[in-house]
């Protein structure tokens, strides 16, 4: 199975910044979203951001709504995830991930999802 590559992860101080990359290896005239998720130990995925293929509508879990934004830049074919006033609770490890679904109105299940990649870590801390 093809898997994306995420990139940019890294420590900073809370209320930092970050801008993850991903490099969707997978997009086929089939892929309808492209969606961020995240997984911190001893808790489940969580998906945090979500992007539509068809329309560029975009979906934020309340996690991360107003902090985190997601933008596609469809020269390089690479999604962003820009993650602004980052809290401990922000550290993870985070993936993107790929659907043949259009992007639900009612949250980023990572069970529609497929081709993940091995992560970026993204670790808060003072």
């Amino acid at each position: 199975q093809v898997q994306q590559v995420e990139s940019g992860g890294g420590t900073v101080q809370p209320g930092g910044s970050l801008r993850l990359s991903c490099a969707p290896s997978a997009l086929t005239s089939s892929t309808k979203c492209i969606a961020w998720f995240r997984q911190a130990p001893d808790k489940e995925r969580e998906g945090v951001a979500a992007f539509d293929i068809s329309d560029s509508t975009i979906r934020y879990s309340d996690s991360v709504k107003g902090r985190f934004i997601t933008s596609k830049d469809n020269a390089n074919n690479t999604l962003y995830l820009q993650m602004n006033s980052l809290k401990p609770e922000d550290t993870a490890m985070y993936y993107c991930a790929v659907s043949v679904w259009r992007c639900s109105d009612y949250g980023i299940d990572s069970r529609e999802f497929s081709g993940w990649g091995q992560g970026t870590q993204v670790t808060v801390s003072s």
